[in-house]
């Protein structure tokens, strides 16, 4: 298949999307820095009843971030914690996780989250948390990771939806999407067309892992301090 008639088809997705993945219901805490186009994205999934959830709290930390107006079009709850009001990143995750607590959060999804997360939530929502990053890992982690794919040279990178643990970008792999690079990409073109399989991606990559996780074990009481 030509490039061009790759750009046009369905990108390649692993695992295969289908229509609806059965997993318990899901009650989540969103995690958002920016614009919250994932998180409308997972919104919309929850609404038309692709994902068996509903969205318990949005958290952002970023005052102007547009992801707030968002959510409260949708009626989701909404808790600022401005990162540059805590002496340390364990200070912040402490107040993040009395209110995912607070909002009985079961899993929480890091939406656009440009902050990282120290070990007072990876322990607390051990493999519950997930993030989405716009390369195919184990390639290009990290910031500038668009730009990172381009310098490379590489013909195909695309999104990843992954675990959460404490080094950068290094979890488990949930699910994955596959963008071509084309001739005359610029960061910014490629980055949409990365986007556009992010939002497919996300509530789909939610519910097999918590298909995943139903089989290993029963939800715990996340509320419970």
């Amino acid at each position: 298949m030509s490039l061009s008639g790759f750009e046009a088809s369905t990108s390649l997705v692993s695992p295969p999307l289908t229509s609806a993945v059965a997993h318990p219901p899901l009650r989540l805490g969103i995690l958002a820095s920016g614009s919250g186009s994932n998180f409308a994205a997972i919104a919309q999934a929850v609404e038309e009843r692709q994902l068996q959830a509903s969205i318990a709290v949005l958290i952002y930390n970023n005052p102007d971030a547009q992801v707030a107006a968002r959510a409260a079009q949708i009626q989701v709850p909404t808790v600022l914690l401005n990162h540059r009001d805590y002496a340390s990143r364990e200070a912040l995750d402490q107040d993040i996780l009395k209110t995912l607590r607070s909002h009985r959060v079961e899993w929480v999804i890091m939406a656009g989250w440009m902050r990282r997360v120290t070990r007072i939530l990876v322990d607390a929502f051990a493999d519950r948390m997930l993030n989405i990053h716009p390369s195919l890992l184990p390639s290009f982690p990290g910031m500038h990771a668009v730009e990172q794919a381009l310098a490379a040279g590489v013909k195909i990178t695309g999104c990843t939806v992954h675990q959460v643990r404490l080094a950068v970008d290094s979890g488990p792999i949930i699910a994955q999407a596959a963008v071509p690079v084309l001739a005359n990409d610029t960061a910014a073109s490629l980055q949409a067309r990365i986007q556009v399989q992010e939002h497919r991606l996300y509530p789909v990559a939610i519910a097999l892992a918590a298909q995943q996780a139903a089989r290993l074990q029963p939800v715990s009481d996340l509320t419970s301090e």
